[in-house]
């Protein structure tokens, strides 16, 4: 298999993260949470990682400041070499007074990086997908084509297809058509119903990647999707590789082979986190493996005084008293209280959940102290007019919506404390996950 010793990774995490809104308001799509204790920047770094590839700039833009914390508390690496670093980059500004205008305008105005560093090979990878990939079958893939540039691929169903980047291929999987979100394309070789779309993640030969750098920002073009690629289908050898065909060691027979999920949307992302639930779930998170790493857990164990729970993710520092938990996921120090009931629900860190509350089918973001007897999720009407509701019914209650001082209001009436036997935990980076899981709904990613 390649060697990886002298690979230089860049990864795409400046996304404003728009369709993610409201959990996007105080950050970039790459920082907001996902399952009991990672961020979805997490994933591809970890699978850089596990591919022996040491060596990754991270290029951010909006709304940093979460993303560069949480990379620097949990992706600090052991100065094994020089060549080991997990490194943030923000819009340095050397070629004029502009942000990056595109995803490869972004590495253009990081050539110096490339320059120095002077790899064979260059990965430009996304970071807002969830999966586990293993870089290095990509790479010899790319070496045994004889390959310009490779794209990892997989089948999307036509009707999505004006959400991808969607690539045609001859019978030895080189590229002859890139099109970026095509409102209409022609299905793939052997399926009526499926195109074959590109994952955002590519394989460059670094002095190909330079020339094509060059040439693009002379004409006015930032971006690879939209102008490189197609391009350069004309002029070089792209090949498409296929992430199906991609092994990873420790993957249990009965989760989604070639699981991956673009979660650019409040439904896809709130459906990706209960396809990691359940003892057979989709994807399972406890691969040891191939782990997906996140930030060093020092805080307390999650205590569950009494309750129902069914198929849940308790985050540590969590307290559950009385309460039930059916398909929730509690991050870190979620404090739920008595008859409270959770039924699909993610709760982000540092909330509480008064007694009796009733949630369903929602997304309570950090520093919520939701008040005794609030109903979210029932009611989508009255909801809309607090909150942000999907139009398949996902209800997105921003961060610090129901503060401190509603909370103290309240128990100033008829809600009683925690018991005397319980207390909150203190505040900690990141949290532990003990499971119960379930798979969830619909992949976007089917089998031609």
């Amino acid at each position: 298999m390649h060697s990886t010793k002298n690979v230089l990774a860049f990864v795409m995490a400046g996304g404003e993260g728009s369709r993610l809104h409201p959990l996007t308001t105080d950050r970039c799509k790459p920082a907001v949470p996902f399952n009991g204790k990672h961020r979805v920047v997490d994933f591809v770094l970890s699978n850089l990682i596990n591919s022996d590839i040491f060596s990754i700039y991270l290029l951010v833009q909006y709304k940093s400041q979460s993303l560069i914390e949480h990379v620097r508390t949990a992706w600090t690496m052991p100065r094994f070499g020089p060549d080991h670093f997990v490194t943030v980059v923000p819009p340095q500004m050397r070629n004029g007074p502009e942000w990056f205008q595109g995803t490869a305008d972004a590495v253009y105005q990081n050539l110096h990086l490339i320059e120095s560093f002077r790899p064979d090979i260059v990965a430009v990878f996304g970071a807002d997908h969830i999966y586990r990939m293993d870089v290095r079958q990509m790479i010899e893939f790319h070496q045994q084509s004889g390959a310009d540039v490779s794209v990892a691929t997989l089948p999307v169903r036509l009707e999505q297809c004006d959400q991808f980047g969607v690539v045609e291929v001859d019978a030895q999987h080189r590229i002859t058509d890139f099109k970026e979100k095509p409102k209409t394309t022609a299905p793939m070789p052997g399926s009526s119903t499926h195109a074959l779309a590109s994952m955002g993640n590519y394989i460059f030969n670094a002095d190909v990647l330079i020339e094509a750098l060059k040439r693009a920002h002379a004409t006015g073009e930032s971006d690879f999707g939209k102008h490189i690629l197609p391009k350069m289908v004309e002029s070089h050898r792209l090949f498409a590789y296929d992430f199906d065909t991609n092994v990873i060691p420790g993957t249990a027979p009965y989760e989604e082979h070639g699981y991956w999920r673009d979660v650019g949307t409040i439904d896809a992302y709130f459906d990706a986190h209960f396809d990691t639930l359940g003892v057979t779930p989709k994807f399972r998170m406890t691969n040891r493996q191939w782990p997906i790493y996140a930030s060093h857990d020092p805080s307390e164990s999650a205590q569950i005084e009494n309750g129902a729970i069914n198929r849940s993710v308790v985050g540590s520092g969590c307290i559950v008293d009385g309460a039930v938990l059916d398909h929730a996921m509690l991050r870190r120090a979620v404090t739920v209280q008595r008859d409270a009931h959770l039924e699909h629900c993610i709760v982000m860190e540092r909330s509480v959940i008064g007694q009796g509350v009733h949630i369903r089918r929602a997304i309570v973001d950090t520093d919520n102290e939701i008040p005794a007897g609030e109903r979210i999720g029932f009611d989508l009407e009255a909801d809309r007019k607090r909150f942000h509701v999907t139009e398949s019914g996902i209800v997105v209650v921003p961060s610090g919506y129901f503060s401190a001082t509603t909370r103290r209001q309240e128990r100033r009436g008829s809600q009683p404390a925690l018991p005397a036997h319980i207390r909150p935990l203190e505040d900690a980076p990141a949290p532990t996950n003990a499971s119960l899981s379930i798979p969830s709904l619909n992949s976007i990613r089917a089998t031609a």
